[in-house]
């Protein structure tokens, strides 16, 4: 637990109300205090005050939620006041729940005792999320050939995503989905990933079926909702001739739409089973051409003028 008050005597108290559970007490007096705890350490559950000089409360749980690594840590936001706005606003940056000073400890060990199976749940998540990564690298590791694609499109699509300013969350949906977009292929045979040769229609038809199959594999993982979109959609076309729903122009979802663009280039510009790499600016060329038919031509434009900066692109 870490409890961050700015009162010495309130810290004591709350340590004094934990003694009742099984568990290590930290604390700190401020919020860059607790910020550079929660830089080494993650703890379970944070009490966190409110009122508190300089950083106040609110803001230490809006950084708190910021950081990837402690979004789904429970927090318990403490203060004197019992206004419903407060509550509201507590809520609103983040918080798991509030309490009103002065705190029964009867209470407080109820609600701790509550993040904590909170917090165990989410440690379930998490190791679910990790079972479906582990999935996609191993889709990728039934082709040497493809070793570190899903990496180089989870990078280029996230700095597409951040020149075009989207928020935290879209950046990391992006970098997730570029990592497992393929993970449906985990359901498609071997001898046709790996074929040298031109597809059946029938060998055809089963490739197309991966974009369901991972949507299937990761639908049921509560972290991986925003991920869908991009499994599901990554192989329509900008004129609605693609798969699996035919969809067309901004009908396919944004994010879907820039791992499109950032799995075909990577795919072009390193060999596959059926056929030897393009050089970048054969791949380019490609791009154009397929601007407004395969491509969102705004997106084809966006990722060709940042090849430069972006230097991991169609690297070996």
């Amino acid at each position: 637990m870490l409890v961050v008050d700015d009162s010495d005597a309130n810290r004591d108290l709350m340590e004094a109300y934990l003694l009742g559970i099984d568990c290590d007490v930290l604390q700190a007096a401020d919020g860059p205090g607790a910020l550079e705890v929660m830089d080494t350490v993650r703890p379970d559950v944070v009490l966190l005050d409110v009122q508190m000089p300089g950083m106040d409360g609110y803001e230490v749980c809006q950084r708190i939620r910021a950081n990837p690594k402690l979004k789904l840590m429970p927090i318990v936001m403490i203060t004197a006041t019992s206004r419903t706005e407060d509550r509201v606003k507590a809520l609103d940056w983040g918080a798991d729940d509030f309490m009103t000073k002065p705190v029964e400890r009867t209470e407080l060990v109820a609600r701790i005792r509550s993040c904590l199976r909170m917090n165990a749940l989410h440690e379930t998540l998490d190791s679910a999320e990790a079972v479906i990564f582990a999935l996609a690298a191993a889709v990728e590791a039934k082709d040497t050939l493809t070793q570190r694609h899903t990496r180089r499109v989870a990078d280029s699509a996230q700095h597409l995503g951040m020149r075009l300013g989207l928020p935290q969350a879209a950046l990391d949906a992006l970098y997730r989905g570029g990592i497992v977009h393929d993970i449906g292929k985990i359901g498609v045979s071997e001898t046709i990933l790996l074929k040298a040769g031109p597809l059946s229609f029938g060998e055809l038809e089963r490739i197309r079926t991966h974009p369901a199959i991972g949507e299937n594999i990761v639908s049921p993982l509560r972290s991986g909702s925003n991920l869908l979109p991009i499994i599901r959609h990554h192989h329509e076309r900008f004129d609605g001739e693609g798969y699996p729903d035919g969809l067309r122009g901004n009908e396919i979802p944004l994010l879907a739409r820039i791992i499109a663009i950032c799995d075909a280039f990577d795919a072009m510009v390193n060999d596959r089973p059926y056929r030897r790499s393009l050089s970048v600016d054969q791949a380019t060329a490609v791009l154009r051409d397929g601007a407004g038919t395969q491509w969102d031509p705004q997106l084809v434009d966006l990722f060709i003028a940042e090849l430069p900066v972006m230097e991991h692109i169609g690297a070996a």
